[in-house]
């Protein structure tokens, strides 16, 4: 099934593309901006003396960066999800190909998992909420241990949240249950990958938090943007979360006048049997759903 049409993302694709008033914050590796699907999208750096364009083509930073940029904000038509290309894409590089590791699925279908300190990362959030980010995509991990505590990743959670600004994170690939510092905050939506039907995939971790908090998105097997031009599949939480992130864009660019807790309250409600979910599994999107909450909400729509 597509992936698109598998969360009831279809129909809301069909109302609005975007808007470039609404600004998405990527956390991620550099991308390749020249590729053919970025024609037309609005995507810069926060920050010019940022390396946001790939330096190599095969750097995994690069392809990792490429491909959730491609889900995101390619243009529609492509092979990719092509999610919300009529938003703005705030790029914050914060890694390196030397600090991504890789479990090898298949020669086109990696799990790549890029990691950062909770100093980077802490340092990172705060840079795109200044920038004007309205919804931070983090599809990424922490490179030091996911159970502690990080007061300086809880400052900057509350940095965003204080500013209206929704998080999106990744659960993770590791299949663990249990807490996991990185989503640790219930300002933050974590997000776990679902399979082609719609069942938690084994890569994915889950837990309490994450089953009462977070999504399920599709992860599996996501074609998009890849350096060279190209288009591959790869699969892992880091593309389950642009889904959510997307559909939080696209939403926010119909319903404008909707605050940030409200956008959270709508997607969380909108999980698939969300009132009878007491599971340790999060429910699926159904983003045709949260857009039905929204415009119970706020009528005239974006007016």
């Amino acid at each position: 099934m597509d992936p698109t049409s598998q969360i009831r993302l279809s129909s809301i694709m069909n109302i609005s593309s975007g808007n470039p008033h609404i600004k998405i914050g990527l956390i991620d590796g550099p991308i390749e901006l020249n590729h053919s699907a970025f024609q037309g999208s609005i995507i810069r750096a926060i920050k010019v003396s940022q390396i946001a364009a790939c330096k190599s083509a095969s750097s995994l930073a690069c392809k990792h960066g490429t491909f959730v940029t491609g889900i995101l904000c390619a243009k529609r038509g492509s092979p990719a999800p092509a999610i919300c290309p009529g938003c703005t894409l705030l790029l914050r590089p914060v890694f390196m190909d030397e600090r991504l590791g890789t479990n090898t699925k298949g020669i086109n279908n990696d799990i790549i998992f890029p990691s950062t300190t909770p100093e980077e990362l802490s340092d990172s959030i705060i840079e795109v909420v200044d920038a004007g980010a309205h919804i931070v995509n983090l599809s990424l991990a922490l490179s030091t241990s996911s159970l502690m505590k990080y007061p300086i990743l809880q400052e900057a959670y509350d940095y965003a949240r204080r500013h209206e600004v929704i998080l999106v994170a990744a659960s993770g690939n590791q299949g663990n249950i249990g807490g996991i510092s990185l989503v640790n905050n219930q300002w933050i939506i974590p997000v776990a990958a679902c399979d082609e039907s719609g069942l938690l995939d084994p890569i994915s971790n889950f837990g309490q938090s994450i089953g009462i908090r977070g999504l399920m998105a599709p992860g599996i097997n996501i074609t998009s943007t890849s350096p060279g031009g190209r288009y591959i599949q790869m699969s892992g939480t880091s593309f389950a979360v642009p889904f959510v992130t997307g559909a939080l864009a696209l939403l926010w660019s119909i319903f404008p006048k909707a605050r940030a807790a409200e956008l959270i309250r709508a997607i969380r409600h909108a999980g698939s049997s969300y009132s009878h979910h007491r599971s340790i599994v999060p429910p699926l999107l159904d983003v045709e759903l949260a857009y039905q909450v929204l415009k119970t909400m706020y009528k005239d729509g974006n007016t």
